[in-house]
């Protein structure tokens, strides 16, 4: 599933793939599960037409995370077997029965975890991990803004910020939300449409403001957000669910206590010595009972578009994934 012009959901299309041939250093996965994601929307929307990390060549086909069994391998293709259940991320073509990845971005599947679960961890989970362990390392008596806490990747980085001993507030959209976000660990559910998030960031904290904002909203937030951080935090934007930004002014920055803003790509936290490690610690807090992972839709793959339009309506409440028959 893919499309041959850059567009909205109804430029989905069921195109016709060869069978692709693993490469050196490549493996062949038939897939099982894939993950549905706000990366695929741009993508397919074409905001990352000009991306040198995320190429979108046309016509493209969609998807950059997957769970099934390596079925072939490539010349020297190494530390995975035909036959092993595998998952992975940040590789494209997942909307398909077979996929073609590096054999470095394979992650083997514990015993125990489905492809579901296993798909659903990739790369929402690696991005709350890389951004509450590597970009902004949450200590205890750090305090963090986390926008869309009940979303997918909002509920993964509430647990884990809660996990690294960090006071966590969340932004959500509705009391159904925020009761979601509190079940997680989240200390305050903060409902946008009700306040201003800003104001109530503020109140939380005693007019200080929170060490670091995790932004996946984007053009709708990302002033306020500057705005509720402490003297010298960081403004963490690592989506765009309402819309690219389109500039950040420096003196905006400095205005708001000299504060750091960065736009990180999950790909630049994923090389080849993290992928793994990444996949372990998250495997290991789900068989522990520390990480819980909520799955909100299964769809068929003849129905991608309406997980799209579900996805970018932000109707989801946990992970949506396409099965792949």
């Amino acid at each position: 599933m893919g499309v041959r012009a850059f567009g909205g959901p109804e430029a989905l299309e069921m195109l016709d793939w060869p069978l692709p041939e693993p490469g050196p250093g490549e493996a062949r996965v038939k897939l099982a599960a894939a993950g549905v994601n706000f990366m695929d929307v741009y993508m397919r929307s074409g905001q990352y037409a000009r991306s040198h990390t995320y190429t979108t060549p046309l016509p493209l086909l969609l998807g950059m995370e997957g769970a099934g069994v390596v079925d072939k391998l490539g010349p020297g293709a190494e530390g995975v077997r035909v036959g092993d259940r595998v998952a992975y991320c940040i590789s494209r073509g997942a909307y398909a029965e077979y996929a073609v990845v590096p054999a470095w971005k394979l992650v083997p599947i514990p015993e125990g975890i489905g492809f579901d679960l296993a798909a659903a961890l990739q790369l929402q989970g690696s991005t709350a991990h890389y951004l509450s362990h590597s970009l902004f390392p949450l200590q205890p008596g750090h305090t963090c803004l986390v926008h869309a806490g009940a979303g997918g990747v909002g509920q993964l980085l509430v647990q884990l910020a809660k996990a690294r001993g960090a006071r966590v507030l969340a932004t959500v959209g509705s009391a159904e939300k925020a009761a979601i976000a509190k079940s997680l660990g989240a200390d305050e559910a903060i409902l946008y449409r009700d306040v201003d998030f800003r104001e109530a960031v503020r109140g939380l904290t005693g007019g200080a403001g929170v060490d670091v904002v995790y932004d996946s909203v984007g053009r709708d937030t990302i002033h306020q957000s500057i705005r509720s951080l402490k003297r010298r935090g960081t403004c963490v934007m690592f989506g765009a669910s309402s819309g690219q930004v389109e500039g950040i002014a420096p003196l905006e920055l400095a205005e708001a206590g000299s504060v750091f803003f960065t736009r990180p790509h999950l790909a630049d936290y994923m090389q080849a010595d993290e992928v793994r490690s990444r996949a372990r610690d998250l495997f290991s807090l789900v068989q522990a009972g520390k990480l819980r992972v909520t799955i909100d839709r299964v769809f068929p793959l003849a129905e991608l578009a309406d997980a799209h339009r579900t996805l970018e309506a932000r109707g989801t409440r946990g992970k949506l994934l396409m099965s792949i028959s």
